[in-house]
């Protein structure tokens, strides 16, 4: 099951920005060496942020100062679930409806949105989602991607 959230700066003013490009890139690993520099996860991640942004309004500069820049982060790591929890509501996995710890490769993926001007983050989404079975496999991976980007930058401001 994917999570995703987000944080808007509070009172922010969408009126005020129509246009946005990316900002540097991200020198951070993913702490996969299956996404750290893949192109094919760089340019799905760029094309369905830049898709989501114009589907809310928003232009692409080519040249100029745009008013917002887009960063990105995506980090993969181990996480273990303990579904004790589980027990106490009914919820059993098995006939003994014992604990089970359940060890999985979580992705999270954050975008940032900087006010080109002041520089500061105006917006942060954020999506995390177990990813064991999408890494390795370019259609899956790029279906996680879209839907990802997709529910986070619902949640974001449409331009005027």
């Amino acid at each position: 099951m994917m999570t995703v959230s987000s944080h808007v700066e509070p009172g922010l003013d969408a009126s005020r920005y129509r246009t946005f490009d990316w900002g540097p890139a991200d020198s951070l690993p993913t702490g996969d060496p299956r996404l750290d520099r893949n192109p094919f996860f760089q340019d799905h991640m760029m094309g369905a942020v830049e898709k989501q942004l114009t589907l809310r309004g928003y232009t692409q500069l080519t040249s100029g100062t745009p008013d917002l820049l887009v960063h990105y982060h995506a980090n993969v790591a181990n996480r273990i679930d303990v579904n004790r929890i589980d027990r106490q509501f009914g919820y059993c996995y098995d006939v003994e409806c014992s604990a089970r710890v359940i060890d999985y490769q979580a992705g999270t993926l954050v975008i940032d949105v900087v006010d080109a001007r002041s520089n500061r983050v105006i917006w942060r989404g954020w999506a995390q989602t177990s990813v064991e079975s999408v890494i390795g496999h370019p259609d899956r991976l790029s279906r996680m991607i879209n839907d990802a980007v997709a529910r986070m930058l619902a949640r974001f401001p449409r331009s005027v």
